[in-house]
């Protein structure tokens, strides 16, 4: 049973704490994931949004620079009033918010017409992108420029949509291009949600910087091109990594695409601190709940092996006390006999032979009369301390019988070896000297029977010690204070001899075990 062995308790207790953590780990593995597919999906929402804007935008405005052109191929346009014009040529799109003027340049990169006023505002703008690269790609399309601001003002920051002009011949007749100002771009970046740390990015193909969130003026216009993260984007159309910004080195969950058909990349990216900072906030909870849980299990289980080893060595104890004789520390008659029923089964079993010694105090009723009962015990401790230095092997048993009897059991002992062992506790209580003036001998003595079987001699265990005792009552007889066998046992030993000499020497020596 578990109770029995309190090891087993901390054990079992250590395997439910495991399993209570192992629980709470795949719990907060599967939180985890959750928490960043739920990022992954608002970032990949908001770039979708942000592009589908754009896009739309950047549609809108290219339509008017195409209207643009198409008015210019029909006949009458440029012989019309100027008022009438403008607008033909000009639609209202071109006014809304964070739209700048739309100019119509001629081969030579000067003004030929301007949305906002007429006569056009001066101006030559042969050596700006827009212009340069429709007048060398003749099948450039939309051509998005460099940000630049025509005021120099940070506020001022804007980018050029140019499409080529096309003569009846297919040369080169100047550059239609309008403005846009990066105030839309970050107006509709600060409009979404992406975290204290998120970022947003709006860039050209070529790596040119157009917006960023957070803002900073200083990032716009800067080449990306050779860093990690733009190397990335321009491997695929779309697509999610974790990578370091080479800008602020946050640590973020990238989702990038391709804007439609222009040569924009947006990306969104959250950072990885702001994805998990509320997943860490429950991670914190639920992991120092579940371990002051398991700390509890396996102190409680600790405190219960504890009161379980308590209560088995008290049990250990109480049993030790009810096989013990109280005064002597021996054991008691009821361990002897256990002791004598179990080893008298192993050597019927294996044909072993069994000796049994039962030890009597001489005149110990007189001892007490005239000394005390005290003394008498005092006496007894003593003769119980004989007996147990001359029984030394492990399987030995020395016992208290009852009152002043003793016994002693000695397997795989035979006649001869008992005897022994009987002179030897007999010549040791004689030795304590310890004064009994009513004994013939004046000191205290004992009288030990000795009884051996081996084969089928005696019928029982019981019967082994009838004959010890029959044993010790003829050393009684024969005058105290001498170590007497069995007569059979003696008898089938060697004739008869050893129990005639044991009768006639009270101190004769037995032989060697």
């Amino acid at each position: 049973m578990v109770t029995r062995r309190p090891n087993a308790v901390i054990g079992i207790s250590i395997v439910l704490a495991g399993a209570i953590l192992a629980i709470a780990v795949a719990l907060l593995a599967q939180m985890r994931m959750d928490a960043l597919r739920r990022a992954q999906d608002a970032i990949f929402n908001v770039s979708l949004l942000v592009e589908r804007d754009v896009s739309r935008n950047l549609e809108i405005y290219d339509l008017s620079l195409r209207a643009v052109i198409d008015g210019l191929k029909q006949p009458g346009v440029l012989e019309l009033p100027p008022q009438i014009r403008q607008m033909v040529l000009f639609d209202g799109s071109i006014s809304a918010k964070d739209m700048g003027s739309v100019f119509v340049l001629d081969e030579h990169g000067d003004v030929r017409f301007d949305s906002r006023e007429w006569p056009p505002r001066p101006a030559h703008l042969a050596d700006r992108d827009f212009f340069t690269a429709q007048r060398d790609a003749p099948d450039r399309g939309l051509y998005i420029s460099h940000p630049f601001s025509p005021s120099g003002k940070e506020e001022d920051l804007r980018i050029a949509l140019s499409r080529r002009i096309a003569r009846p011949d297919g040369g080169f007749g100047g550059v239609v291009v309008g403005t846009l100002r990066l105030t839309y771009f970050h107006r509709l970046f600060d409009g979404m949600k992406l975290g204290p740390s998120g970022s947003m990015a709006l860039m050209l193909s070529d790596g040119t910087m157009l917006m960023r969130r957070p803002y900073e003026a200083k990032t716009i216009g800067i080449n990306l091109t050779g860093t990690a993260n733009f190397s990335r984007f321009v491997q695929r159309p779309s697509g999610d990594f974790y990578g370091t910004a080479a800008i602020d080195h946050v640590e973020r969950w990238y989702a990038f695409r391709h804007i439609d058909i222009y040569p924009l990349i947006l990306d969104v990216a959250l950072s990885t601190n702001d994805i998990y900072i509320e997943w860490r906030r429950r991670a914190w909870i639920i992991g120092t709940l579940i371990a002051a849980l398991d700390v509890t299990i396996i102190t409680l289980a600790i405190l219960f092996a504890q009161q379980l080893r308590r209560r088995r060595a008290a049990e250990e104890e109480l049993r030790e006390l009810a096989r013990t004789d109280g005064l002597t520390g021996l054991n008691n008659r009821r361990a002897f006999e256990e002791h004598l029923n179990a080893e008298w089964r192993r050597a019927q079993r294996n044909d072993r032979p069994l000796s049994v010694l039962l030890i009597d105090v001489d005149n110990f009723k007189g001892f007490n009369d005239l000394y005390g009962h005290s003394a008498g015990d005092e006496a007894l401790v003593g003769v119980g301390r004989c007996i147990a230095q001359n029984v030394r092997r492990p399987g030995d048993t020395a016992a208290r019988y009852g009152g002043e009897e003793f016994a002693v059991l000695l397997p795989d002992t035979d006649a001869a070896g008992a005897l022994q062992i009987g002179e030897q506790i007999r010549a040791a209580v004689q030795a304590l000297q310890c004064r009994h003036v009513a004994s013939a001998h004046h000191v205290l003595t004992v009288s030990v029977g000795v009884a051996t079987a081996q084969g089928a001699g005696f019928a029982s265990s019981r019967a082994l010690v009838d004959a010890a005792d029959h044993a010790l009552y003829r050393a009684k007889d024969a005058g105290r204070n001498r170590v007497l066998a069995d007569e059979e046992a003696v008898d089938a030993a060697d004739g008869g001899e050893a129990a005639d000499r044991a009768l006639s020497t009270p101190d004769t020596e037995g032989r060697t075990r």
